[in-house]
């Protein structure tokens, strides 16, 4: 495994042109203006039909629909490509966004009303009324997709159960409870384990299995939700090994968790060794901005310490996504030097930001990545890599 691998962790912002047309909003010259622009940035063979595509600015069929994601797919790809990314996607170009569009394809659930995430932006919460049953498989054709035109090798990531469970209602498993009874809280507690156990095992296993099946090889678990409740950290264990389960060791497997108390984990998430490939965990967005690899320095990577005693690749943030601020290549190479002098060994070292990139324009975005990148450069330099 290349020491210092570096991947962008998840979302990036879509294009204009590519949200428009599915909102029934005519587009606009500076629409086309995004669309023309970075295609010549990114070096874009196809640009011009996707331009006299969207030179029809409204009315699109459901087959032109298809094309501009297409196009948008291809445009993520290729940026992290340019920036000099070793892992790539599209950014969620083919998703709505990381639950309601895998919850749409999955039976057992009714969409009870939207609610406000973290950064401002809304998302759909569904209520599980019946036993979840897979209704088809969602991120497959992503895969393929992204992988038929990718320079570089492609991973993509999948929402894990735990958090699939933790963001929707539960009329189905609480349902089957008597109200008042004395063994209430253990009955719930039951109830949560059998609804993240068929979650697990007959909705994110199956498509695990289907994109290894496909060729992928770097699958990415996002579990936002891992640390919301202290007291399920063992469940959220359990729901992971059940939705890798005989994948593991055929799959390099990261988990993604970000914005949380990172000491609940411990330690309980050391039962997944052998399971699990790499954690990746925010740290930028704790740090200072000041260079130096001291640890009076690098305030937002305590959590390190932990880290270092067992066998798991570290997936290190180093940019700070809830900023237009442009990370210098000489902070993002004491973050990495900092992280490898705590870790001892540059090969348990992956490179990537915080967390989803979705609320900076692309500009940003590339910037943001290449500078990773460049930092990346300068800390293998430095280490002799």
């Amino acid at each position: 495994m290349k020491p210092l691998l570096t991947h962008e962790i998840g979302s990036m912002a879509k294009p204009s042109w590519r949200i428009k047309p599915f909102r029934r909003i005519p587009l606009g010259y500076d629409d086309l203006e995004h669309a023309a622009g970075w295609g010549e940035r990114l070096d874009i063979e196809k640009r011009g039909e996707l331009l006299e595509l969207l030179s029809k600015r409204s009315g699109f069929a459901k087959e032109e629909k298809k094309r501009i994601i297409w196009f948008s797919s291809l445009y993520g790809t290729r940026l992290q490509e340019k920036a000099g990314l070793d892992l790539v996607w599209d950014g969620e170009q083919h998703r709505v966004e990381m639950y309601e569009y895998p919850i749409r394809r999955v039976e057992g659930f009714t969409f009870r009303g939207h609610v406000r995430s973290f950064d401002n932006k809304y998302y759909r919460k569904a209520s599980c009324v019946d036993r979840p049953v897979l209704r088809e498989l969602y991120h497959t054709v992503e895969y393929r997709t992204i992988s038929s035109f990718a320079e570089r090798e492609v991973k993509i990531p999948v929402t894990g159960a735990y958090t699939l469970v933790d963001w929707s209602f539960d009329e189905c498993y609480l349902g089957e409870i008597t109200p008042g009874a004395s063994d209430v809280g253990r009955a719930r507690r039951e109830a949560r384990i059998r609804f993240l156990s068929d979650v697990a095992e007959r909705v994110v296993h199956p498509n695990l299995g289907s994109l290894y099946e496909s060729g992928a090889r770097y699958l990415q678990i996002d579990e936002p939700a891992a640390t919301t409740k202290r007291g399920e950290i063992h469940e959220f264990v359990k729901a992971t090994r059940e939705s890798i389960g005989d994948l593991a060791g055929k799959v390099f497997f990261t988990i993604h968790i970000c914005f949380s108390n990172y000491d609940l984990l411990f330690p309980a998430i050391e039962d997944l060794e052998g399971v699990l490939d790499e954690i990746h965990l925010e740290y930028a967005n704790r740090d200072s901005r000041e260079t130096g690899v001291s640890q009076k320095r690098r305030t937002g990577y305590d959590i390190l310490e932990s880290l270092k005693r067992t066998s798991f690749v570290v997936g290190l943030g180093v940019l700070d996504v809830h900023t237009d601020f442009i990370e210098p290549p000489e902070l993002i190479r004491d973050r990495i030097l900092y992280a490898c002098e705590v870790i001892g060994d540059p090969g348990r070292i992956f490179v990537a930001p915080d967390c989803g990139l979705r609320t900076r324009t692309w500009e940003v975005t590339f910037e943001k990545l290449r500078n990773m990148v460049e930092g990346r450069d300068l800390a293998a330099e430095k280490l002799g890599l």
